[in-house]
């Protein structure tokens, strides 16, 4: 996964999103969109950066260290001393100058195997940072499309208000007209004019709702300006394959799955990284040093020079450190143990949410073919209502049941259409393929 850092490709996808104005934003472009300008996705991006750097050589324990160190020390005193044969010597403002210089080189040769451990851990940690940045993806993926999806359902299910809105003021023309000629009572005219209202009133809310879900949207996708656009409304529903195929790859695949399984391996390295403490350590160490003296009256010598390589090795074992380290194995293979304990519970969870998602999805597809057989009927039933109206066979009230039921069947077969396809963004969450399904 790479971080999007060109600047000016961001300014012209912004650009084009600005473009979209009153336009289509089909559903490929938003999803283009939002994996460049998505807050969390930059989020996650970053953090997998950490976890790379992490990961570097430079940050293993592997490679020496090396220093320089240089000094310069200045006395002024005031001495008195005796020597061996009875005299002595006393000076004031005796003065002692020392100067050091030295460049070090220090070399961990073994450890325990403590860091060879941690550098596994660390690559570990890095593909853990992998899976969450990928289920920070899923869900924005899913949050995308559930936002865009109700947009979709938003505008459709207004069309079918502004739709029923020309009905209704159709109706309270030819109401007018027929009260103007004596045809029919005031009581028509009232009712005509309320159900306008009533519709008016419902393509009022419907709008409302469909421009705060545009808004939502454009948080979504990043954008820092109020960007209006329509939105693909059709559906197309994805064959997915057969239960048990279906869990057998959410068990395999599933990223909160692989996250318990990462951390499970990385709690194995904590046990051996903590039990690398009852191995002995060897070091190399070695130094080139200048050192010279500036000394006064009162000492042997005058002064001194001296320059030279120092090479040593240290060999270190702790015997008995108090118990410290069987304390951190203890519980390093007790958070071991929790681990596994986790994983066996995300599956049972998840293994349950499947099934409860794949029984509503399956619920969902019956649901979409008696409501697309609802639409049928209830627009058969309004056209001929329709008819008989004009013909005066009908009430204005009969009538307008004709063009509720029409209205909410609909709106009901809508609705199912896409809670039907978030259902299957779900199954494909929990399956882990969402990432491939080609929008």
């Amino acid at each position: 996964m790479k971080i999007i850092k060109n600047k000016i490709y961001i300014v012209v996808l912004l650009a084009t999103l600005q473009g979209f104005s009153q336009e289509i934003l089909t559903k490929k472009e938003a999803l283009k969109i939002t994996l460049e300008n998505n807050f969390g996705i930059k989020i996650a991006n970053n953090n997998l950066e950490v976890a790379k750097n992490n990961t570097s050589i430079y940050n293993s324990g592997f490679l020496p260290t090396a220093a320089i160190s240089s000094g310069a020390n200045y006395n002024n005193s005031n001495q008195n001393i005796t020597r061996q044969d009875g005299t002595s010597t006393s000076i004031e403002g005796a003065v002692t100058k020392s100067y050091n210089a030295s460049l070090s080189l220090n070399y961990t040769i073994f450890d325990g195997l403590g860091r060879k451990y941690n550098y596994q851990q660390l690559k570990e940690t890095y593909n853990l940072s992998e899976l969450q940045a990928r289920e920070t993806i899923e869900n924005t993926y899913l949050q995308l499309f559930t936002s865009y999806f109700q947009i979709a359902r938003l505008s459709e299910n207004t069309d079918n208000l502004k739709e029923a809105l020309s009905i209704s003021k159709q109706r309270l023309q030819r109401a007018k007209y027929q009260y103007e000629y004596g045809q029919s009572t005031k009581l028509e005219l009232l009712n005509a004019e309320v159900d306008v209202n009533n519709d008016n009133i419902a393509l009022i809310n419907a709008e409302q709702l469909l421009s705060n879900a545009k808004r939502n949207l454009n948080v979504i996708l990043g954008s820092k300006k109020d960007v209006n656009y329509n939105v693909e409304t059709q559906v197309e529903f994805i064959n997915i394959m057969n239960f048990t195929d279906l869990e057998q790859k959410t068990l395999a695949n599933n990223s909160v799955l692989k996250q318990n399984e990462k951390n499970i391996a990385i709690s194995e390295f904590n046990i051996k990284i903590n039990k690398s403490n009852y191995m002995p350590s060897l070091g190399l160490s070695t130094s080139y040093g200048w050192n010279k003296s500036e000394n006064p009256a009162t000492s042997f010598l005058a002064g001194s020079t001296s320059t030279g390589l120092n090479a040593g090795l240290s060999l270190s074992w702790s015997l008995f450190d108090g118990g410290s380290t069987k304390t951190r194995v203890a519980n390093a293979k007790i958070a071991l143990d929790n681990q596994q304990i986790l994983l066996e519970q995300q599956k049972v969870t998840i293994q349950n949410t499947l099934k409860n998602t794949w029984n509503t999805y399956q619920s969902q597809l019956f649901i979409i073919k008696a409501n697309e057989q609802n639409v049928l009927t209830t627009q058969n039933n309004f056209e001929r209502s329709n008819e008989r109206y004009k013909l005066g066979q009908i009430t204005s009230i009969e009538f307008r049941q004709a063009q509720i039921n029409l209205i909410n069947s609909k709106t009901a077969l809508n609705n199912a259409k896409f809670d039907t396809k978030l259902i299957e963004l779900q199954l494909l969450q929990l399956s882990g393929d969402i990432l491939n399904v080609k929008f």
